[in-house]
């Protein structure tokens, strides 16, 4: 049972021209970082004061499709590829050169690679499935996506057979990894050991309308996890139900969606339509904590051309890319803090 709580939260808008806005990475600095399908691929940058630029893969470079992204030590960008055959996780530097991280693990080609959650000196990544086109895995009776550790021992797939892997946040005593499984629509957890993942049990189950893309952790444990097709941010504390922090849903879509998914032909289109009366709400499908009290909850999504926000009582977890040095990503897009 999801339950709803009072009214939505005020909007705040941010941005301006964003290109599949997928996941959104805050900054000390309150910069934005945004994944952008805009010509070669690459992200946005939004400056405090809404001034929107961009660095993209340059031309000669291998063309790049963003879905997660995350922010290195140097100030790179990780992204996670979301190619229509192809995947893995490439870096993107502020002239534009795309360099790879990743593209194969246990000898075989990463699929089109959904997420990349950034832990210190270990990476966590998603693969939704290994389904190809990968619409034919939106149906609750296949789980063939998995995890991928990156650390010092080398990359290899330390959870399988997950209903759609999608985002992943790690807890602050890197003790345990949640996981969204979108069309198996459940958020689950694992236990993080010296072998990798183990234990996995599920911390929240959802029905009509729910399928949990994107998810975040605030200071008192509790996951904030953010739904496509509804355009629902929920939280989950421990132990507790599932509440409804804000929705703005069409319900004839999410009836189609519905009745497509008991059928099994849910397709892209069902994630295409536009999902209600705010555009910068089509299909929100990320949530991260910023502001210097780490209380505005960003919103990203697939459809919308600025990213909202709204205020939350409870702050979030700072990234552990907080006060990475961005000057130069900030100075590539053509933007400068000094005029923000």
């Amino acid at each position: 049972m999801v339950e709803t709580i009072g009214a939505n939260p005020a909007l705040s808008y941010i941005g301006e021209g964003l290109n599949r806005a997928e996941c959104v990475l805050t900054h000390s600095s309150g910069t934005l970082i945004v994944s952008d399908w805009t010509g070669t691929g690459g992200v946005s940058v939004i400056v405090p004061d809404g001034r929107t630029g961009r660095v993209l893969a340059a031309k000669g470079q291998k063309p790049l499709r963003p879905n997660g992204i995350a922010l290195d030590d140097d100030g790179s960008i990780l992204v996670a590829h979301l190619g229509d055959t192809d995947g893995g996780i490439w870096r993107l530097r502020a002239d534009g050169s795309v360099e790879p991280v990743l593209t194969e693990v246990d000898g075989q080609p990463l699929p089109p690679t959904n997420f990349v959650h950034r832990d210190r000196d270990r990476l966590w990544i998603t693969v939704s499935t290994r389904h190809s086109p990968r619409q034919l895995a939106y149906r609750g009776d296949i789980a063939d996506g998995f995890i991928v550790l990156k650390d010092a021992d080398g990359a290899r797939i330390v959870a399988d057979h997950i209903g759609y892997t999608n985002e992943c946040f790690l807890s602050p005593g890197r003790t345990r990894l949640f996981v969204n499984e979108t069309f198996a629509r459940r958020t689950s957890q694992y236990d993080v050991t010296g072998r990798g993942l183990e234990n996995k049990t599920a911390v929240a189950r959802y029905g009509e309308g729910t399928y949990p893309d994107g998810v975040a952790l605030d200071s008192e444990g509790a996951l904030w996890v953010t739904s496509i097709v509804s355009n629902r941010v929920i939280r989950v504390r421990p132990g507790g139900e599932p509440e409804i922090i804000l929705e703005d849903a069409d319900q004839a879509v999410i009836a189609a969606a519905e009745s497509a998914y008991r059928e099994g032909r849910m397709g892209a289109d069902h994630l295409r339509t536009p999902q209600s009366g705010n555009p910068d709400l089509e299909n929100v499908s990320s949530l991260s904590f910023g502001g210097q009290d780490l209380k505005t909850a960003y919103l990203g999504s697939l459809g919308g051309k600025r990213i909202a926000s709204f205020r939350s009582d409870v702050a979030g977890i700072r990234p552990v890319h907080w006060n990475v040095d961005i000057s130069a990503l900030i100075a590539a897009s053509g933007l400068s803090l000094v005029d923000s």
